[in-house]
């Protein structure tokens, strides 16, 4: 929550201070590793967010969100190829799972997978990638089995992606998308206003993007 409020300095502090809290219970541990490896990405210290969660030993199989942190470190390093190799690992773990289905109320799956390579990509640089795989990971059905918050987040990265090919209307279809899903993660994470203003400050801005401008205070 830190970590998208915008106060990834806090969030690192308090993931560091849940790892010691945990350290008896191997499958908490591994998850707040990973909370770890997310402040750090968000810091921009994604050398140091690789290094981390690499180095946390996986002992259990909810290691998965661990392995998609480690991957999005890498990505953001510019190491697409341990990236892909961290994902492929999280794939075959996620497909271990019963009926390969996405847990109720658990973010880690294969459609999670799928959507981790579409953040991975934006976070190096190939943007053209991250919407082509993104178009399709939306025609599956686990995708709406996917929870609220985490479909909501996923669909800025999503924005993030449209933007940086050009696309803004599809970067306005994503953001409308994740603020009927979760208002919140568009309202009030400091990444998504930033995206919702870029995209409002276009000419023409598409409709639906200039009136949630509007509507969180980003124009007049």
């Amino acid at each position: 929550m830190l970590v998208k409020l915008g106060e990834a300095d806090l969030g690192w502090l308090a993931a560091d201070r849940a790892v010691a809290g945990v350290a008896d219970d191997p499958a908490l541990s591994v998850r707040a590793v990973a909370c770890v490896g997310e402040a750090l990405r968000a810091l921009g210290r994604n050398q140091l967010a690789l290094t981390v969660t690499v180095a946390a030993e996986p002992v259990s199989d909810s290691h998965g969100p661990l392995l998609i942190q480690a991957a999005l470190a890498a990505a953001g390093c510019g190491e697409v190829g341990r990236s892909d190799e961290l994902l492929d690992r999280a794939a075959e773990l996620a497909g271990r799972r019963p009926s390969g289905d996405e847990p109720q109320g658990c973010g880690f799956g294969p459609v999670a997978v799928e959507l981790a390579r579409v953040v991975a990509a934006v976070e190096s640089g190939d943007a053209g990638e991250a919407v082509c795989r993104h178009e399709r990971v939306l025609r599956r059905e686990a995708w709406r089995r996917l929870p609220t918050e985490f479909r909501a987040a996923y669909l800025v990265d999503a924005a993030r992606a449209y933007l940086r090919v050009g696309d803004l209307r599809g970067a306005g279809r994503a953001l409308v998308e994740a603020d009927g899903i979760a208002p919140a993660e568009v309202r009030l994470r400091p990444v998504a206003r930033t995206v919702v203003a870029e995209i409002a400050r276009a000419h023409p801005a598409p409709p639906d993007v200039a009136r949630l401008a509007t509507l969180v205070g980003l124009t007049r």
